[in-house]
């Protein structure tokens, strides 16, 4: 027997080609991948009140994501009720009532229901990001343009591996991050890497904890000046030290950089990383600490 008021959260798995998104967050007047599936639950589960999302990392206008998370938190009785007459899990009917109603451009890939302390946003241990560029325009492939970023100038693979390994680590990343006013720009970089693939397009490969608003496209675009040999691998860790913003680090842009997943703790320890994720992150040997 169900008791009245109570609420079950879900965990969604979902994508999204974010071309014609104006970003995550819902914004008065514009398409958003977060206003588009709130409103998709609130169709299926037949309320008069759009679910709270609360998700992993929140994308700009123009990116994509291959695996986004997010979590919201259901009433019994509406959960219920979305398989109608069939025997299928109400986790499962979800996904396909879901696909039903979202655009081509937004898929929910899986809906279940999350394991006890799961915070989509605090819970994640770290977030993967790629990012494609290519640096021949004639090798382009027209149905990539989507997703991938052209630059005019050769650029030099080995030179952007080595500036790129000095950032990795825990650092203040305030060159190149837009700062808001009481956030942390302190993260810890777990991976930054490229590789070409056999087309000629450079991947980028971005592992963090979490990351700030920009950070990565700026990061990306830290490494281009180096790579035309413009720039040393000595600038752009310098740049990192400066812990300002520097005018020879362009924000790439968004088209080529996508989500790729989230990665999260054992069930057991995901309430203590939503507690650890919350605190406040401090540099070794910091006078002053700043807020998680």
């Amino acid at each position: 027997m169900e008791t009245p008021g109570a609420t079950t959260r879900l965990r969604v798995d979902f994508a999204y080609d974010g071309t014609d998104f104006s970003g995550w967050a819902a914004q008065p007047g514009l398409r958003t991948v977060e206003e588009t599936l709130a409103e998709a639950w609130r169709t299926i589960l037949r309320t008069s009140q759009t679910p709270r999302l609360t998700v992993a990392g929140r994308t700009d206008a123009g990116v994509h994501a291959r695996g986004a998370v997010c979590h919201l938190d259901v009433g019994d009785a509406e959960l219920s009720r979305l398989p109608g007459r069939s025997d299928r899990p109400p986790t499962q009917a979800a996904v396909t009532r879901l696909n039903g109603v979202l655009p081509g451009d937004l898929v929910v890939r899986a809906v279940r229901v999350a394991p006890g302390g799961f915070d989509a946003r605090f819970s994640a241990m770290e977030r993967r990001y790629r990012y494609r560029l290519l640096d021949d325009p004639s090798r382009l492939d027209p149905l990539r343009r989507r997703d991938t970023t052209v630059v005019r100038r050769p650029l030099d693979l080995a030179r952007m591996q080595d500036a790129c390994a000095e950032l990795v680590g825990l650092h203040d990343f305030g060159a190149f991050c837009k700062q808001r006013e009481g956030a942390t720009t302190i993260r810890t970089l777990l991976e930054y890497s490229w590789r070409r693939e056999d087309d000629g397009v450079l991947v980028a490969t971005v592992r963090a904890d979490a990351f700030c608003h920009s950070m990565v496209r700026a990061l990306i675009g830290g490494a281009v000046p180096v790579g035309e040999g413009r720039r040393d691998a000595a600038w752009l860790h310098g740049v990192l030290i400066g812990a300002r913003r520097d005018p020879g680090v362009a924000v790439m842009p968004p088209q080529g950089l996508s989500l790729e997943e989230v990665v999260y703790p054992p069930d057991e320890e995901l309430a203590a990383r939503a507690a650890a994720a919350r605190s406040v992150r401090t540099l070794p040997g910091a006078d002053q600490p700043r807020d998680a």
